[in-house]
């Protein structure tokens, strides 16, 4: 049966992450604080932003302002990609805790591997120090693939606790679910619902949302949730944002799940992580 509150997954280091947080990706810095606010007053504890947004400041100002007790938010944020490098991400890292306001962070991510530049390896290292020194409480990464993943099995001492990931119905990244759930990693969806780009206007989601009295937002990340997968849907609509919690008060069922599985067409949306080398 569906809980009516959020549900939660248990990372390697015995930390816990809400299966549905709120992503601030293209949220214009000075239009960030209002979204974040509304999200945290609809319920959302876990606040997923990067270096790369440029919104790490309004975030912080957000959870300064909320008045929730900092020990009741998990906030995340990402090594932008020029940062890659020891003491690059040293510096990169205090310059992130220095916008966001904060002494501890909950989760730090390498946003994308770029192997073509051959220093993720250096920069997980990196991630091994803050980690040690207690100012960061968990590390993972964002976009590394299997053949990435495994590099930093062989080579450094700590596997991530999570790979945040494109994932959704178009593109469910079964075969990296698995590898990750061999390995004890979490999985989080980045475009949970699509991006816009479509997905939401299915005809099955439509169906299966109106069988249930959702949006198919809704179900979209309900699916999520039954599949064990984190995702982070992002909104700066207050009435969407808090629709998009709201998917702990049903459950689809095996022919829901089964139907929404042939939405699966194998194409991303995003960059291919294997090739991306942007900075």
């Amino acid at each position: 049966m569906a809980t009516t509150s959020m549900t939660s997954l248990t990372l390697t280091n015995g930390m816990t992450i809400d299966q549905i947080g709120f992503g601030v990706f293209q949220i214009p810095p000075t239009e960030t604080v209002a979204p974040v606010r509304a999200a945290i007053e609809a319920g959302y504890r876990l606040i997923d932003t990067a270096q790369g947004y440029g919104n790490e400041e309004g975030v912080g100002q957000a959870v300064r302002e909320s008045g929730v007790p900092r020990d009741e938010l998990f906030i995340t944020t990402k090594l932008t990609n020029s940062e890659h490098g020891r003491d690059k991400t040293l510096r990169a890292f205090d310059a992130s805790m220095d916008k966001l306001g904060l002494d501890v962070l909950d989760l730090f991510l390498i946003h994308w591997p770029l192997p073509m530049y051959d220093q993720y390896v250096e920069t997980w290292k990196a991630f091994e120090e803050l980690h040690a020194s207690g100012r960061v409480r968990a590390i993972g990464v964002s976009n590394f693939t299997k053949e990435t993943l495994q590099r930093l099995f062989d080579e450094t001492d700590t596997v991530p606790v999570l790979n945040q990931i494109e994932l959704h119905p178009r593109f469910p990244q079964a075969e990296l679910r698995e590898f990750h759930a061999q390995h004890g990693i979490v999985t989080e969806a980045w475009s949970p619902i699509g991006q816009g780009k479509g997905l939401l206007d299915e005809p099955v989601l439509a169906e299966i949302a109106q069988a249930h009295g959702k949006t198919p937002a809704q179900v979209v990340l309900r699916w999520h949730v039954q599949l064990g997968i984190v995702a982070i849907p992002k909104s700066v609509n207050p009435e969407r944002i808090a629709q998009n919690i709201q998917v702990f008060d049903f459950e689809l069922s095996d022919d829901d799940m089964a139907r929404i599985a042939t939405l699966d067409t194998g194409e991303r949306m995003g960059p291919d992580p294997a090739t991306a080398s942007f900075r």
